[in-house]
């Protein structure tokens, strides 16, 4: 894991606010001393979940997209950070593991067009040099027998959350996914559009469920193979359950967590799902953050719960003087999550 750069407790003291009388996630949350054997320490380490950051956008770039997702592990650090550590979640749970060093990689990829076949192909070479290092470290924090919350980054990274998730377990695991998108695209160098489909067709990923499809946003083609494989890969559509109304958004949540429920399965929130949030492909129309909420929470109480993902959140492509909302948006999903957890653990 020569590419990651551990968290420390300076940084961590330099981010947090401290206020008489109040204590702070970032008093409490633990970073991984400089040198030590990061496997030894995982296994050791009596935080239950693990807070690595991804900031990169390359896979969004490769699939065409708005960049600006490098940013959000900053922004979201630094909100987790501020957060109360009180009765009801407290920080001594998490661990800030670090991010993924992707600083080269961002470098190559600026001069690089999408529009160009041969940059095309060098685009997805950059996002294999990634999925590999995200699924060494997932496989890692997974096989220490602790609970990996990555923040992203592009969709793109789900394919190594569950390629390292999965060989950690020994199995392929299952996926559930808020999004506006399958990212089931066909399999033709890998970029965020496709981080589903590549597992699923190398055999890390059994079964799918997506939440929330947007009709108008997905192709015929997709759509005709999703039919294909109904068996293990199944949806719902945003239009039929907030617009037609003729499902249930409560009831949906059952019949997805009924699908995937039966192996460890992974969270994965993709924040272009929601109205208004700055993303690399911003929406008007989605569910709100207190069903993304509900969603987490809803899924996270499950035993076989076995990561949770936020990516696509960009902060500097936000219109408003308040970037660092995206980091608290991000911080609500996480403390819903260790909830949740914890919920589970006391029933």
């Amino acid at each position: 894991m020569e590419n990651l750069t551990l968290f420390s407790s300076f940084e961590l003291g330099k981010i947090t606010s401290h206020r008489s009388g109040e204590v702070k996630f970032g008093e409490k949350m633990l970073t991984a001393p400089k040198g030590v054997n990061i496997t030894n320490f995982l296994t050791e380490c009596k935080a239950k979940f693990v807070l690595l950051g991804i900031p990169e956008d390359i896979g969004i770039r490769a699939n065409f997209g708005r960049v600006g997702a490098a940013s959000a592990w900053d922004s979201a650090i630094k909100c987790i950070a501020n957060i109360q550590h009180n009765r009801f979640c407290k920080g001594s749970q998490l661990l800030i593991l670090g991010c993924l060093n992707v600083s080269e990689d961002l470098k190559k990829a600026e001069n690089l067009d999408f529009q160009k076949i041969e940059d095309r192909k060098l685009l997805s070479q950059l996002v294999e040099k990634i999925d590999k290092e995200v699924a060494h470290i997932l496989f890692t924090i997974v096989k220490a027998g602790k609970i990996p919350i990555i923040i992203g980054g592009g969709h793109n990274n789900a394919y190594g959350n569950i390629k390292g998730t999965a060989l950690a377990k020994g199995r392929p695991i299952n996926a559930v996914n808020l999004d506006a998108h399958s990212d089931f695209r066909i399999l033709e160098g890998r970029h965020s559009g496709n981080g589903f489909s590549y597992a699923f067709d190398e055999g890390f990923l059994k079964k799918y469920f997506i939440f929330g499809l947007h009709e108008s946003y997905t192709s015929k083609n997709v759509l005709l193979r999703l039919k294909d494989l109904e068996d293990r890969v199944r949806f719902n559509t945003y239009d039929e359950i907030a617009i037609r109304k003729v499902k249930n958004f409560e009831q949906e949540l059952n019949q997805a967590l009924t699908f995937v429920k039966n192996d460890s399965f992974g969270i994965e929130i993709d924040l272009d799902s929601l109205p208004n949030i700055a993303s690399s492909a911003m929406t008007l129309s989605g569910y709100s953050v207190e069903q993304a909420r509900q969603f987490v929470n809803h899924f996270g109480q499950h035993a076989n719960a076995a990561y949770l993902h936020i990516c696509e959140g960009a902060p500097g492509l936000s219109d408003d003087k308040n970037p660092q909302l995206i980091g608290k948006l991000i911080g609500y999903l996480i403390t819903d999550f260790i909830k949740a957890k914890a919920n589970y653990a006391a029933l």
